[in-house]
């Protein structure tokens, strides 16, 4: 099995633990959190240190593999800085799907990207770099979700949608087919239902999803 250091030992962390346990392809080596977390464990893993010690694991540890384990906190922006800086120490990424998800041989998952239990990832669908597709969403045949996005419990992404970098799909929310949201960062509501095409960076709810405060 693969080595495999997780980045941020919170809620989300637990999910990527038990998918990556249940993937049987991951040996996890521990986690970097905040230095007042080091030497205790999540889930039986010990907290072995903190991001500035991502240079020293990338040195003597080559072929041990990352993933940001921190959620969608408001914006991916916490996300996107984990990732430059293993990508700065050369640092490589695991894409981790767990062992109930389906993701077809005919899609595209971007390195970093964790698909959770129950999850689908149908043909010709096109995930991007840095992805959580979280427990029981379904990204249907030719959808693309740009990097960084959050995609959460229960959420469809139905055939042909774009989905801007860093967005956040809350949970039960519905994108109608063929629709875009072309609005980078921005936030859908739990149980949004997104009919029309959205390009204003905002946060979005409701039936239909409609702009409640721009971004």
């Amino acid at each position: 099995m693969t080595p495999l250091i997780l980045i941020g030992g919170g809620g989300h962390c637990k999910s990527v633990i038990e998918a990556a346990e249940s993937s049987g392809q991951w040996k996890i080596a521990g986690i970097l959190d905040t230095a007042d977390k080091v030497g205790t464990t999540v889930l039986g893993y010990p907290v072995i240190g903190t991001d500035d010690d991502l240079s020293t694991f990338v040195a003597s540890q080559p072929d041990t593999r990352f993933v940001i384990t921190v959620g969608h906190i408001k914006t991916a922006e916490i996300r996107r800085r984990i990732a430059a800086r293993v990508m700065e120490e050369k640092g490589l990424f695991a894409t981790i799907v767990a062992s109930t998800a389906h993701v077809s041989r005919h899609a595209v998952l971007g390195a970093g990207t964790v698909v959770l239990h129950g999850a689908m990832v149908n043909a010709g669908a096109v995930i991007g770099e840095g992805c959580i597709i979280n427990t029981l969403a379904n990204i249907e045949h030719d959808a693309t979700v740009g990097d960084y996005c959050h995609i959460s419990t229960g959420a469809m992404v139905n055939g042909d949608c774009r989905i801007a970098p860093g967005v956040f799909l809350g949970s039960q929310s519905v994108m109608l087919n063929g629709i875009s949201i072309n609005a980078p960062d921005s936030i859908i509501a739990a149980g949004s239902f997104v009919r029309k095409t959205l390009k204003e960076p905002g946060i979005y709810a409701g039936n239909p999803a409609i702009l409640m405060k721009r971004l």
